[in-house]
């Protein structure tokens, strides 16, 4: 069975998700960690769990999801998983950190890449990937069918969506992508953002202003 532990990292308040199971194997999901607090932080967790991380994944590749990508690749050995269309964001890091006054060194490139249809396996547990643009190429969530929960990274928020006034941003994309991708799922799925609290899809049906189905 999955548990999920939920950091919020760096000024963006960004959500960074550890998964792991009974096997002691875990999945990091878009580490925001920006300073060494930070960094401490999850890798205190990590210790104190005697978790073993084996993948570092990424719903999307804007920079406040990403800030930590160096670090989890020295400290454990993991280089980042993402969807092909994402690359641009993580090539470009360095600028998008400095429009907002960080310093990124170039990031760790993926060796691999991650696409709808694959399923990230790790210890006794696995998520379907479903592809989800709008927000930015190369968004995508993960799916426990099992577990009924979904990972949307800034796809779907609590009461809100994602921005799509930033490059590749595309309103009625994203729109596509909520209905047919996210809204398809049981209304008790449980919604795991990459900003904000927690939802299900039942309630975002019902009640999000921007798409309500």
């Amino acid at each position: 069975m999955i548990t999920i532990e939920k950091f919020v990292f760096n000024p963006f308040y960004e959500n960074t998700y550890v998964l792991f199971d009974e096997s002691g194997e875990c999945i990091i999901i878009d580490p925001g960690c920006l300073d060494s607090v930070e960094e401490k932080e999850l890798t205190d967790f990590i210790i104190s769990k005697n978790l073993k991380p084996v993948r570092q994944i990424f719903t999307h590749c804007h920079v406040d999801h990403i800030f930590g990508i160096n670090f989890i690749y020295r400290q454990y050995n993991l280089k980042p998983e993402i969807h092909k269309a994402a690359m641009p964001f993580l090539i470009r890091g360095n600028e998008q950190a400095r429009v907002y006054g960080f310093e990124m060194q170039n990031v760790v490139e993926p060796e691999m890449f991650i696409e709808e249809g694959d399923k990230i396996k790790f210890g006794n547990s696995e998520l379907d990937v479903v592809y989800t643009p709008g927000h930015a190429d190369g968004s995508v969530c993960f799916i426990s069918y099992l577990q009924k929960f979904v990972i949307t990274g800034d796809v779907l928020f609590q009461g809100s969506i994602g921005r799509t006034d930033f490059p590749t941003g595309d309103f009625d994309l994203l729109m596509e992508s909520i209905r047919t991708k996210l809204y398809v799922l049981p209304d008790d799925f449980t919604v795991y953002a990459g900003h904000g609290e927690e939802t299900t899809i039942g309630f975002e049906k019902a009640n999000n202003p921007f798409v309500r189905f």
